[in-house]
Parts: C-alpha cells; structure tokens; sequence
C-alpha cells in the first residue's frame, strides 16, 4: 500500500514539474512574438513615410518652376517669379483704385446717402428701446437716470440723421458757375527764372487747357519753385503732390520737374472742370481736397490755411503782371 502511495506521488510530481515547464515555455513564446510585433509595426511606419516622400517628391516634380515644393515657396515669397499687381506703390503704373475728380462727388454723395441709411437704422432701433424703456420707467423698474440716458441716445441718433440730410442737401446743389476765364492770360509776363520749369508750364499748361500764369501762381504758392519741396503731411515736388495724387496721374517720381508739372496740371484741370470753372473753389479742393468743397456746400472750407491759400493766389492771379513787373517770388 505504501508503494503505490510513493508511486502516486512520483508522478504527481513529475506531472507538475511537466506543467511548469509549459508555462514558462508558453510565456517565452509570448515575448518573443511581441517583439516580432514591434519591428513589423516599425517597418510599416517606415514605409508610409517613404510612400509620402515619394509622393511629395512626385508633386515637386510635376510643379512648374521649380525642382522642389520648397524651392517654389521661396521663389514666390522673394517674388522672382511672381509678377507685381498694378497698385500705386509699383513704379510707372497706376493704381487701379485710384478715383479721378470726375468720380469723387458721386462717391461722396453714395457715401453720405450709406450714412444716412446707417443713422436712420440706428434711430429705429433706440425708438424701440426707449419705448421699453418707457414703461420699465412708468412701472418703477429703472431709475430716472437710465431713463434720461435712453432719451439723450435717441436725440444724438436723430441728430445724425439730420446732418446727414444737411450734407446730402449741399452735396446736391450744383457747384456755382462762374464767368470764363479770358483765354489772353496765357500771354501774361511771368517767369520762374529757370527756362526749363518756365517752358514745362507753359507746354503742359497748353495741352491740358490751363493757363500757365494760373500754374505758375499756384507752383509759386505750393513750393517757391523748390524741386527738393517736401511739406510735414507728405507733399512733394514743385507741385506739391501728394502719394495718392501722384499715383492717379501717373506721376512715379513727384520730385522730377515734368512729372510734378504734368501731374500738378492735370489734376488741376480736373478741379476746375467740377467746379464749373471757379477758380477759387479748385484751388480750395487743391490745398484742402474735394471733399471738403463738396462737404461745405461747394464753398471755400472754413480752414483758415486754405482761405489764405486761395486768398493770395487769387490776389496774385488778378494782378496779371506785365513784362516789366514778372518775377519768379
């Protein structure tokens, strides 16, 4: 009895040492197939990455100007192969925003006529809310200040619309025509005392039909015939022209003397063909700009530098000095 107790024993024991060892042998198995996995997984990424490149690499090659996506980039922001647009800044073009004097009254009515429609949607909105407030008031939920202050905002919106219609009115009104300038002035005596600016006057005051004793008052007004003028607000040039300015007529550079001549004249012209030929009224738009003209009822701004502006040169206009008295100061 005894010995096949031992033997059942032996064999359990055999029978569990057999299992151990499974075990491990299952757990060593395991381990080596997780790291079987992770080079696998590794290898994949490696290859998505080297399809990508490829692809990359296929669309560089396909783009044209350039043997990488990068090189193109570069190119485009150092602008080497990317044209300029046509804006006042480049050189030799115009702007294609700029707006000739021909253009500015419409603009400035469309302008106040949006304004107007804004304040009007505005008032409409605080009539709303100043009813509530009304009846928050009658009902003692706010207090007499708040109440006031809805008042006070619906009085300011209404105001604005009123100035708004003050403005349209004036805009409206035609600008007043005045008498024709006598076509002789132009064989008036005068003289910068420099032949070449004396002869760009009279070319460009000619072919653009302004008279030359005009320019020459305004040049002498706007610069003192200084080629190297420039004022504090960004004027340059005989003429004075401002960058805006200078761009729309094609000016590129405002310190050579034919261009600020050319410029200065047309623009010029083109005030006194608003203006109806009031020679007062372009000169205001010239120093102080056609919206301020057209904003005060086509009057002489009240700005005290440009009443004086238009006061001497008009003075000095209608004196017409003969060949005896002209002079470049």
């Amino acid at each position: 009895m005894q010995q096949k107790f031992h033997q059942s024993s032996v064999i359990l024991r055999v029978f569990a040492v057999i299992l151990t060892c499974s075990f491990f042998a299952v757990a060593v198995t395991a381990q080596e197939k997780g790291a079987n996995v992770a080079p696998a997984s590794q290898a994949g990424t490696v290859v998505q990455k080297l399809t990508l490149d490829q692809q990359v690499a296929g669309a560089s090659a396909a783009a044209p100007g350039g043997s990488s996506v990068a090189g193109k980039t570069d190119q485009s922001a150092t602008g080497a192969t990317t044209e300029l647009p046509e804006t006042a800044s480049t050189p030799g073009k115009k702007s294609n925003n700029s707006t000739a004097p021909s253009n500015v009254a419409t603009d400035y009515k469309k302008t106040l006529n949006n304004l107007q429609t804004l304040y009007e949607t505005q008032v409409q909105k605080l009539e709303q809310q100043n009813d509530q407030a009304k009846g928050l008031y009658r009902g003692g939920l706010i207090s007499r200040v708040e109440m006031e202050k809805s008042d006070k905002d619906l009085a300011d919106a209404r105001a604005k619309v009123e100035e708004a219609r003050n403005q349209i009115a004036a805009a409206n009104k035609p600008a007043p025509i005045a008498p024709e300038v006598n076509p002789g002035l132009s064989d008036v005596a005068w003289t910068t005392r420099n032949n070449t600016v004396d002869n760009l006057v009279r070319f460009y005051g000619n072919k653009y039909g302004v008279d030359p004793y005009l320019i020459f008052c305004l040049m002498s007004q706007e610069s003192k015939f200084s080629t190297i003028a420039t004022s504090p607000k960004g004027a340059r040039g005989l003429m004075q022209l401002m960058p805006g300015t200078a761009a729309r007529y094609g000016v590129t550079n405002p310190y050579d003397v034919a261009q600020s001549i050319m410029g200065g004249t047309r623009y010029l012209k083109d005030l006194l063909q608003m203006f109806n030929g009031r020679i007062d009224l372009a000169l205001a738009a010239y120093n102080a700009g056609e919206n301020a003209v057209i904003k005060h009822g086509y009057t002489v701004p009240p700005y005290e530098e440009t009443r004086n502006y238009v006061r001497l040169i008009t003075a000095r206009y209608g004196k017409r000095p003969t060949s005896s008295t002209a002079t470049g100061l």
